[in-house]
C-alpha cells in the first residue's frame, strides 16, 4: 500500500498497544439468530442428529437405570443371604449380567453418538471455513484496509475453534447432563419422596452458588478470548514485521509490549480458571453434606419401616451421581456462550457487504476482419471485445484497445477527505503516461480507480469509451495487468508465481515472460530452476528477483493495459538498463501507466503528470516539462525533493 493510501484510508479503532487482534463483544448480542444460522449448517445432517439425540438418550438412561437396580440385589438378594447358609446364586447372578447388559447398551450409544458429533462438527465446520473464505475473495479493498490481519486470522482460528468445541463438546454433553439430570430427579422422586426434599433444599443452595461463581467465570472466559486474539494478532504482525523490528532495534519495546499483552491475558485466564475450578470443590463438598444428611435421614425411615435399606442404597448412590451433571451444565453453558460469541464474529464477517459490481459489459474474445466487424468467438484469439447490452436489445461490440480517460474525477478514501480532486487526463492506446510527484500526491490512488478498487465520487473514467461503472470488475481487471511496488509471492514453484498471471499458460509461455522481464537467467541458476519451490513470500529471492518475477507475472497476462507502481524500485541501476529493452517489448502496443520516484525511467513517456496535493499542476513531455522549469524542473534536477 502506498503512503498516500495509509495517510487516508479508515483508521482501526484503538487497540492499546501495537498490533492487532480479535475484539470480540462481552457476550452475543443475539443468541437466537446466532444458533439459527448454525443450525442451519447443521441442517444437512438430520439423520445423524436424530441417532445422536437417541444415542444420547439411550446412554443417559442407561446410566440412570443401572443405579436403580441397587434396590432389587439389596432387597431380594444381599439382605436375604445374610445368614443364609446355602443362597441360590442363579437369579443375582442374571440381574448382574442384566446390569452389564444395560451398561454396555450405553457404551455401545455413547460410542456411536461420539462418532457421529466429530462427523457433523468437522463437516459444518468446513462449510463455515469455505463460506468465510469465499466471502472473504468478494470483499473490497476498503475492508481489509480497515481491519488488521490477526483480527481476520482469529476469526479462522480462535472462533472457530470454539465453535468446534461447542458443537462437539459443549452441546451433546449440555443434553447428556440435562438428560440425566431429569432421569436422576424422576428416579429420585420415585424411591422417596422424603429424601427428595433434602435434594430440592441442596439444588436451591447450588444454583445460587452456580449463578455467582459461574457468572463471574463465564465474563472472564469471553475476556479470555478477547485478549487471545489480541495476543495471536500482535504475534503474528510481528512475525511479518521481524525485519523492521530488528532494523531499529526494538525488540526490547516488542518483549514489553507483548509481556503486557500476555500479562493481560494472564489475568483474565486466571480469573477464568479460577471461578471454574473453586466451583467444583464447592459443589463436591457440598454434595459430601447432602449425602451425609441423606444417608442420616434414610437410616431413620429404614428404622421405623418407612423405607427399606436397597431404597436408601440406590438414592445414595443417586445423590452422588447428581452433582456432577449439574456442575457440567453451569461450565458448558458458559462455554457455549462464549462460541456463539466467537460465532457471532465469524456470521459477521460472512455478512460484511461484498464488493458491489452492477457492470454489465463483459470482455469476450473476437474476431476482427479487414473491414473492421467485430464477431464473437469461444475460442482464443488474441483479440478481445467489449460485449454491450442495450436497453433496446440489440447488442454492440466495441474493440478493446486501451483508451483511458478520466473527466473531473474527485476521490476521497473517507468522506472527511478527498484525495484526488478534478482530475482530468487522457491515454490514447499505446500510450505510456507517467505520474510524478511528493508521497502523498495520489498517484497511487489514481491506478487504483483504473481498477475499480475504490470507486470515485465524482466525475467519470472510461475504458474504450465506455464509463468503467457499467464494465463488470472481473472482466475489467482482466484487460489490466499491475506491477506494484510491494511484490508478493505465494508459496509454490518459480514457474506457477509467474503462471498465476494466466492459469492456462503452457511451460512455453512462462518462459517466454520470464525472458522478456530478464528474468530467465537467473531462474535457471536457481537450485531447481523454474521447479524451484518459494517460500515465506520469496524470502530465498533478493527483493530485485522477486520483483522481476513479478513483472514476468504481469507479462504473461498479456493485457492491453498495464500498470507499473514503482515496478522497478527494488533493481539496482545495472539490473534496470538490462530489462530496459524487455519492457520496452513488454510495453509495446499497450497503454501503459507508470508511477516512478526515479525520473530517468519516466523520460521516454508520451506525457509525464505532475501531482501535487491531489491536483495534476503540470502535465507534457520530457522536454517541454523541463523548458517549463517549473515543479518537473524541480523535481528533476534536484532542486525539490520527492519525499
Amino acid at each position: 500500500m502506498s503512503d498516500e493510501e495509509r495517510k487516508f484510508q479508515p483508521k482501526n479503532p484503538p487497540s492499546g498497544k501495537m498490533g492487532g487482534g480479535n475484539k470480540p463483544k462481552e457476550k452475543p448480542k443475539n443468541v437466537r439468530k446466532t444458533i439459527y444460522r448454525i443450525l442451519k449448517y447443521i441442517a444437512e445432517y438430520k439423520l445423524q442428529l436424530i441417532l445422536i439425540g437417541i444415542c444420547i438418550l439411550i446412554s443417559s438412561l442407561s446410566s440412570v437405570s443401572g443405579t436403580y437396580f441397587i434396590k432389587p440385589i439389596v432387597n431380594n438378594y444381599i439382605v436375604p443371604f445374610i445368614g443364609n447358609k446355602n443362597p441360590d446364586f442363579s437369579g443375582f447372578i442374571s440381574i448382574l449380567f442384566l446390569m452389564a447388559g444395560i451398561y454396555l447398551i450405553g457404551i455401545v450409544a455413547n460410542y456411536l453418538s461420539s462418532r457421529l458429533i466429530v462427523n457433523i462438527s468437522t463437516g459444518t465446520l468446513r462449510k463455515i471455513r469455505i463460506d468465510m473464505f469465499t466471502h472473504m475473495q468478494s470483499l473490497p479493498i476498503k475492508y481489509f484496509d480497515s481491519h488488521t490481519h490477526g483480527e481476520i486470522m482469529s476469526r479462522f482460528t480462535n472462533d472457530v475453534d470454539t465453535l468446534r468445541e461447542m458443537i462437539s463438546m459443549s452441546i451433546p454433553q449440555f443434553f447428556t447432563s440435562i438428560i440425566t439430570v431429569v432421569g436422576i430427579f424422576i428416579m429420585m422422586t420415585i424411591l422417596s419422596w422424603q429424601l427428595m426434599i433434602l435434594v430440592i433444599i441442596h439444588l436451591f443452595v447450588m444454583f445460587l452458588i452456580i449463578r455467582k461463581i459461574g457468572g463471574n467465570s463465564a465474563n472472564f472466559f469471553i475476556k479470555q478470548q478477547r485478549e487471545l486474539g489480541a495476543v495471536n494478532g500482535y504475534i503474528e504482525e510481528m512475525i511479518e514485521g521481524q525485519k523492521v523490528v530488528k532494523v531499529f532495534n526494538h525488540e526490547e519495546k516488542v518483549k514489553n509490549d507483548f509481556t503486557e499483552l500476555n500479562h493481560r491475558l494472564f489475568e483474565v485466564a486466571s480469573n477464568a480458571s479460577t471461578f471454574a475450578n473453586i466451583l467444583m470443590p464447592i459443589l463436591g463438598n457440598l454434595s459430601y453434606v447432602q449425602y451425609a444428611l441423606a444417608a442420616a435421614v434414610g437410616g431413620t425411615l429404614v428404622l421405623r419401616g418407612i423405607l427399606d435399606v436397597g431404597t436408601i442404597g440406590s438414592f445414595l448412590q443417586y445423590t452422588r451421581s447428581f452433582t456432577m451433571p449439574i456442575n457440567q451444565l453451569s461450565q458448558q453453558f458458559n462455554a457455549i456462550l462464549t462460541a456463539l460469541a466467537g460465532a457471532e464474529r465469524i456470521f459477521a464477517l460472512i455478512d460484511e457487504p461484498s464488493e458491489v459490481d452492477d457492470g454489465y459489459v463483459t470482455l469476450v474474445n473476437a474476431i476482427i476482419d479487414e473491414e473492421g466487424k467485430i464477431t464473437e468467438t469461444s475460442e482464443h484469439t488474441g483479440k478481445w471485445a467489449w460485449k454491450y447490452p442495450h436497453r433496446a436489445g440489440d447488442l454492440t461490440y466495441t474493440e478493446l484497445k486501451g483508451d483511458v480517460r478520466f473527466e473531473n474525477v474527485d476521490f476521497g478514501y473517507n468522506t472527511e477527505q478527498n484525495v484526488l480532486n478534478r482530475i482530468s487526463l487522457y491515454a490514447k492506446p499505446g500510450q505510456k503516461i507517467a505520474f510524478v510527484g511528493s508521497t502523498g500526491a495520489g498517484k497511487t490512488t489514481i491506478t487504483n480507480l483504473i481498477n475499480r478498487f475504490y470507486d470515485i465520487n465524482d466525475g467519470k473514467i472510461t475504458f474504450d469509451g465506455i464509463d468503467i461503472k457499467k464494465i463488470r470488475k472481473d472482466d475489467l481487471r482482466r484487460s489490466i495487468s499491475m506491477v506494484l511496488q510491494d511484490t508478493h509471492l505465494f508459496t509454490g514453484t518459480v514457474a506457477d508465481n509467474i503462471r498465476y498471471g494466466n492459469l492456462t499458460a503452457t511451460d512455453e509461455e512462462v518462459v517466454k515472460a520470464a525472458k522478456l522481464a530478464n528474468a530467465d537467467f537467473f531462474i535457471r541458476h536457481l537450485p531447481e530452476g523454474y521447479q524451484t519451490v518459494l517460500t515465506a513470500d520469496g524470502a530465498n529471492l533478493s527483493q530485485g528477483q522477486r520483483q522481476l518475477i513479478a513483472i514476468a507475472r504481469a507479462a504473461i497476462k498479456d493485457p492491453p493495459v498495464l500498470i507499473l507502481d514503482e515496478a522497478t524500485s527494488s533493481i539496482d541501476t545495472r539490473t534496470e538498463s538490462l530489462i530496459e529493452k524487455g519492457m520496452d517489448k513488454l510495453m509495446e502496443g499497450r497503454t501503459v501507466f507508470v508511477i516512478a520516484h526515479r525520473l530517468s525511467t519516466v523520460r521516454n513517456s508520451n506525457a509525464i503528470m505532475v501531482l501535487e496535493k491531489g491536483e495534476i499542476i503540470e502535465r507534457g513531455d520530457h522536454e517541454s516539462l523541463l523548458l517549463e522549469q517549473g515543479r518537473y524542473y524541480q523535481l528533476y534536477t534536484g532542486m525539490f525533493e520527492l519525499a
